[in-house]
């Protein structure tokens, strides 16, 4: 199973890190590492972008600096381009023609088949279906989404859309508009039709390990995701079996000769996984 993890210092990617500079727990208890990369292991980035109405500019912004943001990729690289609005509408199959990536990125913008609203989790639901039937593939993966985290979803509960990217172990990562926030606390006694939630791509991203990045110059923050998600840690161990469907926590850390020697730091990783029943 694959943690991709990402270690900042004062707000940069760390680089450098070796094997023996991570130790990660599961449900408290440090586990031995099965594979360690960095930089190294092939990226595969799907990329869904909202374009509501309301995206428009951000869109465009992001359309302008396609290229530069693809800049980053290696040659083994994979990016996928999507849109969606109540429904996903997928544009390129992953490719590592960052050309082929870079042309459709900026034709987004002119998409609107895909009916009114912001229908953020069923989309990711979808997206992740519909990348379960593309030939499989051997490194990281990485779901960049645009949205400004508004609106309502029915029936598609965060849990659910956490189980799914944690089975394809994907990490969540989002540019959001400059006034987006994440949804108000709703009292216990307060009545609500529990089939209508809020959107949370900040929970999402904060359950995976991902970024969130505030689209001030969406332009120059689709840059810097693009590299961010390049410039990160691929840890592996072993998930453990038992009730099918358990939640067990995990947690990254640095070794305290690590921590010793950079100070500070912050660490994005997934927060945990579902176990599967042992094998008959």
């Amino acid at each position: 199973m694959r943690i991709d993890t990402q270690v900042l210092h004062a707000g940069h990617a760390v680089g450098g890190l070796a094997q023996t500079d991570f130790l990660v727990l599961d449900e408290g208890q440090p586990v031995p590492l099965a594979a360690f990369g960095r930089d190294s292991a092939p990226l595969q980035v799907i990329l869904l972008f909202d374009v509501s109405g309301s995206m428009s500019k951000l869109l465009l912004e992001m359309a302008t600096a396609a290229e530069k943001a693809l800049a980053s990729l290696q040659p083994e690289d994979q990016v996928a381009v999507l849109v969606f609005g109540r429904r996903m509408l997928p544009l390129l199959e992953p490719t590592s023609d960052r050309r082929a990536a870079a042309r459709m990125i900026q034709e987004s913008p002119l998409e609107r088949d895909v009916g009114a609203g912001s229908n953020l989790n069923g989309a990711i639901l979808e997206t992740l279906d519909w990348l379960a039937k593309q030939p499989p593939f051997a490194g990281r993966r990485s779901l960049i989404v645009l949205t400004d985290n508004k609106g309502m979803h029915y029936q598609t509960p965060d849990e659910k859309v956490l189980r799914a990217l944690a089975g394809m172990d994907v990490t969540l990562n989002a540019i959001v508009s400059p006034d987006a926030r994440p949804p108000k606390p709703v009292p216990p006694q307060a009545a609500a039709n529990p089939d209508f939630t809020p959107l949370d791509v900040f929970k999402l991203a904060r359950a995976t390990g991902g970024d969130i990045f505030r689209a001030d110059k969406a332009g120059g923050r689709f840059v810097e995701m693009m590299e961010r998600v390049r410039l990160r840690y691929d840890l592996a161990i072993r998930p453990q079996t038992g009730p099918e469907g358990s939640f067990r926590r995990l947690e990254v850390q640095l070794t305290d000769a690590a921590r010793a020697h950079l100070g500070k730091v912050e660490i994005r990783a997934r927060t945990g996984y579902y176990t599967l029943a042992p094998a008959p």
